[in-house]
């Protein structure tokens, strides 16, 4: 199997490094030193699959189905690197009665700006089984999606940490913004949303090690139909 003919570079952040690096190549991964202890092989399938590693399947020979919550989260929570979310609507790929790729979506939106009947949905999560890459798998997805609930439009929004140019482009998706890097506060190793960098709501006894990091933001896409 040949690797993908990308550029790839990885950055790993030790505690404390401050401000992320520029980027290094057309594809740079930044990685912190927290997302190893925690999350190591998570990082160690995703990495493998973008070295063109793992197992390939090919979407035709896929069947899409609806799933529970139970089954997704409980999917995400083994392979994917951020938060399980539930979401509104569940679809997940099988291969020969295995669950190999799922994506999660919201519930319609209306907007503003548009129309009454306008409806927009996002693309919340979205990942294959560690391990698989499912090429084509995506699009199979959101074609199943888009039949049942009709969206003007799918949203999206993608970690800059991972992606500075989007495979989702090649799908449709146009960028439409950016946002802005997230700070996070790590408390014993535990990661955090946190608007000010701060712990002065957790009790010093309680507390071994703490610093706050950033990430590089996200790019916000839009699949218009």
């Amino acid at each position: 199997m040949h690797a993908p003919e990308l550029s790839l570079s990885v950055i790993i952040y030790l505690p404390g490094a401050g401000e992320r690096l520029p980027n290094a190549s057309n594809r740079t991964i930044h990685i912190d030193y927290d997302q190893i202890l925690s999350d190591a092989d998570k990082l160690s399938a995703r990495l493998a699959s973008l070295y063109g590693n793992g197992h390939v399947i090919y979407a035709r020979k896929t069947v899409v189905a609806r799933i529970d919550k139970h089954i997704s989260i409980n999917f995400l929570q083994e392979h994917h690197l951020q938060t399980a979310i539930p979401g509104k609507y569940r679809y997940g790929l099988f291969h020969e009665g295995e669950l190999v790729s799922v994506a999660i979506f919201s519930g319609g939106r209306r907007m503003r700006d548009q129309h009454e009947g306008y409806r927009s949905f996002e693309l919340i999560r979205f990942c294959h089984k560690s391990n698989f890459r499912v090429v084509g798998g995506l699009s199979k997805l959101l074609r199943s999606f888009i039949k049942d609930f009709q969206p003007n439009d799918i949203m999206t929004y993608v970690d800059r940490d991972w992606s500075q140019d989007s495979n989702l482009l090649t799908l449709g998706f146009k960028e439409v913004g950016e946002i802005d890097p997230q700070c996070f506060l790590v408390v014993n190793g535990l990661r955090q949303l946190s608007s000010s960098p701060n712990t002065s709501d957790i009790p010093l006894k309680h507390i071994d090690e703490s610093y706050s990091i950033y990430n590089s933001g996200s790019t916000k896409l839009v699949l218009r139909l």
